[in-house]
Formats: C-alpha cells, sequence, structure tokens
C-alpha cells in the first residue's frame, strides 16, 4: 500500500503587485498556518520519507515551516515541474518514485492538487470527501492511501485525512 499526502501552499502574499508570481512569499496568515500543520505532522507522527515540493515561493516557505515537525527529516527533492502543475503531470512524478519512497508528502498549488486529489478518491468518510470536493483551501492536507505496491501503479485509494489549517489549534 503507497500512502500519499497532497499539501497545498500555505496562503501567499499579494502585497507587491511586482512580483512575479513564482516569487509570491507567505503572508502572515500562511506562515500561521504552515506552522500549524508543523505541530500537526508532530502531534500525528506521521512523516513522509520523501517529500517533492513546487519551486515556488510560497511552496519553499510552505515546507521550510512544516519541516520542524517532520521527524526525522525526509529528503526533499524541489520539481519545477510541480510549478501550477495538472494533475497527469503530477502523476508522472509520482509514477516515476522509487517504491521504497512511502509515505510521500507533495506540495503544489491549486487547481492541479485539488483536481489530483478529487480524481485519487475513491472511498474515505462521505462527510470528508465532500469537503475535498467542495474546496481544497491553501494549507489544506489531504492523505490518501492507495492498494498500489509500486508508484508505478498509483492509482484510485482511500480519503484517511483532509485537514484544514484553521481546524488545527494555535
Amino acid at each position: 500500500m503507497k500512502t500519499l499526502m497532497l499539501l497545498r501552499h500555505a496562503k501567499s502574499s499579494w502585497g507587491d503587485p511586482q512580483l512575479p508570481d513564482h516569487d509570491r512569499p507567505l503572508n502572515a496568515r500562511g506562515r500561521d498556518a504552515a506552522a500549524r500543520l508543523s505541530r500537526h505532522f508532530a502531534r500525528t507522527a506521521a512523516t513522509p520519507t520523501l517529500v517533492l515540493c513546487s519551486t515556488a515561493q510560497r511552496a519553499r516557505e510552505t515546507l521550510e515551516r512544516v519541516a520542524p515537525g517532520l521527524d526525522p527529516p525526509p529528503p526533499v527533492r524541489f520539481e519545477p515541474g510541480l510549478y501550477l502543475a495538472e494533475p497527469e503531470r503530477m502523476m508522472e512524478l509520482l509514477r516515476a518514485l522509487p517504491d521504497e519512497a512511502d509515505p510521500v508528502l507533495l506540495i503544489g498549488h491549486n487547481p492541479g492538487i485539488a483536481a489530483l486529489a478529487n480524481q485519487l478518491v475513491h472511498g474515505g468518510e462521505r462527510v470528508m470527501r465532500a469537503a475535498l470536493a467542495l474546496k481544497y483551501p491553501t494549507g489544506a492536507l489531504a492523505v490518501i492511501e492507495t492498494a498500489a505496491t509500486r508508484w508505478r501503479d498509483l492509482g484510485p485509494g482511500t480519503l484517511v485525512e483532509f485537514t484544514l489549517p484553521r481546524d488545527l489549534p494555535e
């Protein structure tokens, strides 16, 4: 069984209209959300063995602030192809992973990350699945367990967690 953790980057700043989209940092709410997620990872002891992260500044900062809750610290691959990636591109990257990497955390962007999650989720608690289908807000984390034993066979799975930073303690 392969476990995939899909994290949408935390809330970014639009404060500098001259800044290219790729270079936008987190805003204060995003920094707080990422810190909450870090504590959530530490409490649940859910540490990925590999992180795939978009090269966008907001994704990198999300990882930087989540990382203290990941113990032991996993290796990180910054993937330019994850920046605003479509689900098909994310699936290509995931299906090329070494099988010993499990679970894997992917940090990316909407609309692709929401589309990928909805494409992969075919089971799980009805209320949680409905929340995921309705909206995948910034900082949201979906954990999907699949029946695949090899990443190249990655397919539909069960949503076992859908966490929003606003629902986590400060």
